[in-house]
This record gives structure tokens, C-alpha cells and sequence, in this order.
């Protein structure tokens, strides 16, 4: 260990890295150490014992603004992704003593290489050319790496803290906007780009959206006079010269996971895994700042105008959402239902209109709104407007699956008053001796709007009664 370290340059007292002759040397050292102290524990013990995080932070910061070392920065940067996963104690020495959040930041920004315009915002060249596979690579290693220092701060106590996720988030923001060598190299970028922006807390991703430059905003009015005056509803969102724009904010960025998103749906396997984390992320975007939630409100859960269909049918993003909230696996449902549930603004009526009572039953049972209402986050005020179709429709709609069926003859409108009492109390032997053989269970809902044994519901009901009555 002490001979590789010395060879890859990680002892403190070599103080520059000057001779091109030694780097292939110090590539393979980073190489055989990555090896070593993933397979060895007790490699793994030694490292903590050589501070070799702390000698892999000093290599970096020497090679930082070098491009033509960018091998030596890569497998610098993978060993301490691999260090601070396998040790918890290196994450928290990472993070404070050795100031690793700027540090990785700053070898993000060299990867990219970021021109600030603002203080959270850069410049971002669509026509440029992609990156290289070698600053991909260094990219994806510092994303990495950045995740294991960062994976337990939702919570930010200090001003200092939330200026450095900012500056992270705004940096994540420009990688999202750029891409890699390849289609694929560029779904990795972003994927950890992804991952990273999870554990940035929530109150520091409003710079993922930016207001508009005073030539944005001119060209923004001009293509707002260009829609036709019958296309309101389109006026919100325009595109103007590759930038998505929202009531006069920058949302290329929410666009671009909102894709990424959409991708991973389509890909049909492994969403636990691939889609997870990105619709958690939108969703708390969406609950926690208000533009993001109306834009992609506006993308996912446009104004209905055609019903004819139940909303699990189609290729839209709200159908394949739909779908996914009937989704064998546990996790992968609860997170789409959400989703969907918080940009209604957690109004039950809202969400039903888009989903229909079947699809949305899991997450009100859950949520203990199977009656209605509403969640317990406050949202602002402004009413949905429905369209003249959905409007016309309404009365047909069949709550249930939520879309549009004609009227169906009532099959006892011609049956005589004997036969209605005769069908009814067959019906009800039926069930009794369903529930009482305990092949169904009947349920009923609490005051809260749980589910209970039907007994139960019943009972509580009874104690409101009482309490509630007037002795007099």
C-alpha cells in the first residue's frame, strides 16, 4: 500500500505534478488501489489508518485545473467514491474537515467548463460541442462521489451550507443542459446528475429555475404576440430558441428531467432503481415551489378535452403515470400517485378527474381520503379551468375509470317492487355467507376517512352520535 501510494503520488511531500513522463505510473497505482481496497478489508482498515482520503483530496486539488491529466483525476475521484462508500466515518470527513462538497463542486465545474453569468446561473451554449469521454467520465466519478458525501443533508442549519447546494445545484443544473459522447454516456451523466440532486435539500432547488435575461423576455413577449389569440391555454409554456419557458422562468432544466423521466417509463423494467429517484425528486420539487409545480402540471396534466378514453390508455405522460399507479410494485405506485396527487395540489376531487376513483384508490386508502378533501400541504389558491368538452361530458362520466360511457339501461327499472326485495335480500344472504365463511371482509370508513372492519366504523359512528346530541 505505502509503495503504491508513493508511486501515485499521494505522498504529501511531493508538492507538484510536473513530469508528463510519470503519469501513466500514477494512473496504474490509482488503478491497483481502486482494486485493492475494493476487494481487501483490510486495505480498506490501512486506508483509514494512511488518511488516504486526505491524500487523495491534496492529488486532486493539484491536477484540479489540468486538463491534460484528467485519467489521474478520474481514478483519483473513483477511489474516494469508493472509499467514502465503504466508510462511513470517511463521508463525514469528507464533508467537513477536508471541505470535499466544494472541492468535488469545483472539479465538476472544470469538467464542464462552467462561465458563471450570475451567481447561481452559467452560460449554457446549445449549439457546443458534447463533452469528451474523458470529462464524462471524471463528471460521473465526482457525481458518484458527491452522493456518498452529501447522502444525509435535507436538513440545512447553516448559511454557509446552503449557499455551497446551490452552487451544487446550479452546477447540476448546467449538466443537465449539456451532453455526453454518447446517447448512452449522457443518460449516465444525467442519471447521477439525478441521484446527486436528491440529496440537495429542497429549499436550495428554486435554482434550478431562473428568471429570464431582458432579451429572453423580449423575445418571450414576441412569440406570446406570435400564438394565436385562441391558443390561451398554450400562451404559458413557449420555446424560444431551444429554451422552455414558464410565466417568465427558465425551466429548460425541470423540462430535461421531466424527459428523463419519461424515458425510464418507457424502458419497462428496473423502476425501483431508474425511476424512482427522479419522480421523487419532481415531486418535491413540485411541493416545495410553486412554478415548477405549475409547469409540469401543465406538461403532465394538461386540460382534458377528449374522455372518451380511461386515463391508463394512450402514449401520453399522464397515461403511462396512470398505469403506474396500479403498478405491482409497492414503492413504484406510492411515488407515481404522489406525483400526481401534488401537482392536483393534494385535492382529492382534482386528482380524481385525472385518474379515476380506481386507479386513485391505493393512495386515498392510504392517505385516509377515501371520503374526499384534501392533504395536509397548503397550496396556492387558483382554480383549475375545464374545458368546454370536459364540461359537456361531465354529466357521463363514470367517476370510476374516469372516463366517458354511454348511458346503460337500469336493469330494474322493469322489474316489479316483489322483485326488487326479492334480488336485494338475495344479495345481501350472499355476502353474509361470503363474510361469515371470512372470504370477504366488509369495510367501512372512520370519521377520518380510514378504512375499518364495517362493525367498527359503524360503532364510531354511534359514539359521535351520542356525544353530539342534544340531552335535552
Amino acid at each position: 500500500m505505502q509503495i503504491l501510494l508513493r508511486l501515485a503520488k499521494l505522498n504529501e511531500l511531493d508538492d507538484s505534478l510536473e513530469k508528463v513522463s510519470e503519469f501513466p505510473v500514477i494512473v496504474e497505482s490509482l488503478k491497483c488501489l481502486c482494486n485493492i481496497v475494493f476487494n481487501s478489508q483490510m486495505a480498506q482498515q490501512l486506508s483509514l489508518e494512511l488518511n488516504l482520503a486526505a491524500k487523495l483530496c491534496n492529488l486532486l486539488r493539484k491536477c484540479t485545473d489540468r486538463k491534460f491529466i484528467n485519467d489521474i483525476k478520474c481514478f483519483d475521484l473513483r477511489l474516494l467514491f469508493l472509499l467514502s462508500l465503504l466508510h462511513t466515518d470517511i463521508r463525514s470527513q469528507l464533508r467537513y474537515e477536508l471541505q470535499g462538497l466544494p472541492l468535488l463542486t469545483q472539479v465538476l465545474e472544470s469538467a464542464f467548463s462552467i462561465k458563471w453569468t450570475d451567481e447561481y446561473e452559467s452560460a449554457i451554449d446549445h449549439n457546443g460541442p458534447p463533452l469528451s469521454p474523458q470529462e464524462t467520465d471524471c463528471a460521473i466519478e465526482a457525481l458518484k462521489a458527491l452522493f456518498n458525501v452529501t447522502v444525509d443533508s435535507w436538513k440545512v442549519h447553516k448559511e454557509s451550507d446552503s449557499h455551497q447546494f446551490r452552487v451544487m445545484a446550479a452546477v447540476l443544473r448546467h449538466c443537465l443542459l449539456i451532453v455526453g459522447p454518447t446517447e448512452d454516456k449522457t443518460e449516465e451523466l444525467h442519471s447521477n446528475a439525478v441521484n446527486l440532486l436528491s440529496n440537495v435539500p429542497v429549499s436550495c432547488l428554486d435554482v434550478l429555475i431562473c428568471p429570464l435575461t431582458h432579451e429572453e423576455t423580449a423575445q418571450e413577449a414576441t412569440t406570446l404576440d406570435e400564438l394565436p389569440s385562441n391558443k390561451t391555454a398554450e400562451k404559458e409554456t413557449v420555446l424560444k430558441n431551444n429554451t422552455m419557458v414558464y410565466n417568465g422562468m427558465n425551466m429548460e432544466a425541470i423540462h430535461v428531467l421531466l424527459s428523463f423521466m419519461e424515458k425510464r417509463i418507457d424502458k419497462g423494467s428496473s423502476y425501483r432503481e431508474g425511476l424512482t429517484p427522479v419522480l421523487s425528486l419532481l415531486t418535491e420539487c413540485s411541493r416545495a415551489h410553486r412554478n415548477i409545480r405549475k409547469f409540469l402540471k401543465d406538461q403532465v396534466l394538461p386540460p382534458l378535452r377528449d374522455v372518451t378514453n380511461r386515463p391508463e390508455v394512450g402514449s401520453t405522460v399522464r397515461n403511462k403515470l396512470v398505469r403506474l399507479m396500479t403498478h405491482v410494485d409497492l414503492g413504484v405506485k406510492q411515488i407515481a400517485a404522489e406525483f400526481l396527487f401534488v401537482l392536483c395540489k393534494e385535492r382529492v376531487d382534482s386528482l380524481l378527474k385525472y385518474t379515476g376513483y380506481g386507479n386513485a384508490a391505493g393512495l386515498l386508502a392510504a392517505r385516509g381520503l377515501l371520503a374526499g378533501g384534501r392533504g395536509d400541504n397548503w397550496y396556492s389558491e387558483d382554480e383549475d379551468t375545464d374545458t368546454e368538452e370536459y364540461k359537456n361530458a361531465k354529466p357521463n362520466i363514470n367517476l370510476i375509470t374516469g372516463h366517458l360511457e354511454e348511458p346503460m339501461p337500469n336493469p330494474i327499472d322493469e322489474m316489479t317492487e316483489e322483485q326488487k326485495e326479492y334480488e336485494a335480500m338475495k344479495l345481501v344472504n350472499m355476502l353474509d355467507k361470503l363474510s361469515r365463511e371470512e372470504l370477504l371482509k366488509p369495510m367501512g370508513l372512520k370519521p377520518d376517512g380510514t378504512i375499518t372492519p364495517l362493525e367498527e366504523a359503524l360503532n364510531q359512528y354511534s359514539v359521535i352520535e351520542e356525544t353530539s346530541s342534544d340531552t335535552d
